[in-house]
């Protein structure tokens, strides 16, 4: 589902193209819906990626919708719902698919995602939103506990990230589910615009009788906050999809009271959110100034773009200690898995973007509290 981040699809298209070619056995269909992006993302996109087929919408569906419209296309046993400001390693495909294979009690499979700085995200793994598990992370607990099985059981903060294991909860973002599950539970709940309804589905697929399982043996990259700007209509979206799901789940059931009681305690969360956002300072989007800039990955790539940054007068150098930003160059001598996996070795105070070879931009995103970086030439 993509929605106004064209550059950053474009290097998802790109790392699924190579994902693609290692299960090469298998046919693969790939569907991108546009929820009426504003950013031309259909006339930029569909000419480079004809292995794709592009759904346009006249309106923005939301995440839901748009997803189970790429549900309701697919032919294959196995359905991947991936967000947009992703990039996957080559392998990837592979090894999930090899993991479901050998685990058929297992409906649904996420794996380990880190940010666009390297940062592991805790959402890869999570647990059920139970009223104890939200009380801990509403009030800090969580992050007081992080490793706490007790106080920590909403990210599972006692499960180590690199262990395969079992979850309540897998992220949209990344979540491959067998058809044949989605047939029985049917895809995501559409009464949730945004937000939630992958805790919903997990739910269901679980109490469907399958496992969720969080594999973390291939790891992608979560540009985290792309798709949605971190302002008061994300704010208002995200506590309205908790309150929906809080309805679903503890108001009904004899789970009255518990479900007021947590309603309450989501409405007075939210309120504090949107006084915290009235007094934020507007992030502008990341026009930061020109850092030493070192490239880093496949020397042919390498070669193509430096000319065109000191075009766009970029202040590159040649040794990487001098750099405050690094520009991780994809292509034959480089593959996004290695990309992905330097990145998981950051350093300190240095700033990263990718560039996969053939695409015309460089994108780049620190932080889920503000907008990325995108740097575009059509002479890429």
């Amino acid at each position: 589902m993509n929605y106004n981040v064209k550059y950053f699809l474009e290097q998802c298209l790109c790392s699924v193209q190579k994902a693609i070619g290692r299960v090469s056995s298998m046919e693969v269909e790939v569907f991108v819906i546009d929820n009426h992006s504003t950013d031309g993302s259909l006339e930029y996109l569909q000419p480079k990626f004809p292995l794709a087929h592009f759904v346009a919408n006249e309106v923005n569906q939301g995440f839901a919708k748009a997803n189970n419209q790429g549900l309701s296309r697919s032919a294959g046993r196995y359905i991947l719902f991936l967000n947009p400001d992703t990039i996957i390693a080559e392998d990837c495909f592979e090894k999930v698919i090899l993991s479901l294979d050998t685990h058929p009690d297992v409906g649904a499979s996420g794996v380990r995602m880190i940010d666009g700085a390297g940062r592991y995200l805790k959402e890869s793994k999570r647990g059920f939103p139970s009223p104890w598990n939200s009380f801990c992370k509403m009030t800090g607990l969580t992050s007081l506990f992080p490793h706490s099985g007790f106080f920590a059981g909403y990210y599972l903060g006692h499960l180590k990230e690199n262990n395969e294991s079992t979850v309540a909860t897998l992220s949209g973002a990344f979540m491959i589910v067998r058809k044949e599950v989605l047939r029985k539970t049917g895809g995501f709940d559409e009464q949730y615009f945004m937000y939630a309804e992958d805790i919903d589905l997990s739910h269901r697929i679980r109490q469907a009788g399958y496992l969720n399982y969080y594999f973390p043996k291939t790891t992608i990259i979560h540009f985290k906050g792309e798709s949605t700007q971190r302002d008061l209509r994300y704010t208002k979206l995200f506590y309205k999809a908790m309150i929906q799901f809080n309805r679903t789940y503890f108001r009904q059931r004899g789970k009255a009271l518990i479900g007021i009681l947590m309603e309450a305690g989501i409405r007075l969360r939210s309120a504090i959110a949107f006084l915290m956002q009235l007094f934020k300072l507007k992030r502008s989007n990341t026009k930061h100034l020109d850092l030493p800039i070192y490239l880093s990955g496949d020397s042919q790539t390498v070669t193509r773009i430096k000319p065109i940054l000191l075009q766009l007068r970029k202040n590159i150098v040649e040794n990487r200690e001098e750099a405050r930003e690094i520009i991780f160059c994809e292509g034959e001598a480089c593959s996004f898995g290695e990309i992905i996996e330097s990145v998981q070795q950051p350093e300190e105070s240095v700033r990263y973007q990718f560039h996969a070879a053939g695409s015309q931009c460089i994108v780049g995103s620190e932080t889920k509290e503000k907008m990325g970086g995108v740097i575009f030439s059509a002479d890429f």
